[in-house]
């Protein structure tokens, strides 16, 4: 009974600072990488010669990819719970990914072939890794608002901290990107996709920072039906 009154009271009192700063950065990698991808990805595609078509391809690629993984990522994580372990396998898979998407086709420096067939299948399969990834970080991110308080005012709190962050991202990435396109030369293909690695270097250095700041001072939630078999 000693336990049951201490989880019901840990559960709906407020949240101090840290705690919702902690959550807050948690999705830092995920928007500052998303900030890139919509604005960039298909003039990165296109200066580096695919067609448009192509590049519209890939970006579909990834759609679909987070479409499908946001239903299944829900799903298991509700029955399974481990919010901070599918948190932290998204980010790894969002980092790779992204990187190797504006890094260059990768299969095309594996096989040594440069055919736009084989740039859109390796482009395509890289952007649905980021977005498998990103939706998986996006759904154990969120859906932890509700299992670590169920304070209402906290959980407001929380998801206003994540939101403010997300402006953050967003403004972070246009800096480093105006910063890199008057720093490092353009004028060839190879040169342009040197600007965009670059960016695209920095923005997954700055959100993995976060997502280590976020794994450290976070606890691993309790999942909604304990949480709620404490009432």
């Amino acid at each position: 009974m000693v336990n049951h009154n201490q989880d019901d009271e840990s559960c709906t009192k407020p949240l101090g600072r840290c705690s919702v700063f902690y959550y807050g950065v948690g999705h830092m990698l995920n928007d500052i990488t998303s900030a890139c991808w919509f604005t960039y990805l298909l003039v990165f595609l296109t200066d580096i010669g695919l067609s448009p078509s192509d590049a519209a391809v890939v970006m579909l690629s990834g759609q679909v990819a987070d479409g499908l993984t946001t239903v299944f990522a829900g799903e298991l994580i509700d029955r399974f719970g481990h919010f901070k372990v599918w948190h932290l396998a998204g980010s790894v898979l969002v980092g790779v990914s992204f990187s190797s998407v504006f890094g260059g086709c990768l299969p095309c420096k594996l096989i040594g072939s440069d055919s736009v067939m084989l740039q859109t299948i390796g482009y395509s399969v890289f952007a649905a890794i980021f977005n498998v990834g990103w939706a998986a970080t996006q759904v154990s991110h969120m859906s932890m608002v509700n299992c670590i308080t169920l304070n209402s005012t906290s959980r407001v709190v929380l998801a206003s901290c994540r939101n403010a962050f997300t402006m953050i991202a967003n403004l972070s990435l246009y800096a480093v990107a105006f910063a890199v396109f008057n720093v490092v030369g353009a004028g060839t293909p190879a040169a342009i996709e040197n600007q965009y690695r670059w960016i695209a270097y920095i923005s997954i250095f700055i959100g993995s920072c976060f997502v280590g700041v976020f794994h450290l001072g976070t606890r691993e939630p309790r999942s909604a039906h304990v949480l709620f078999s404490l009432f």
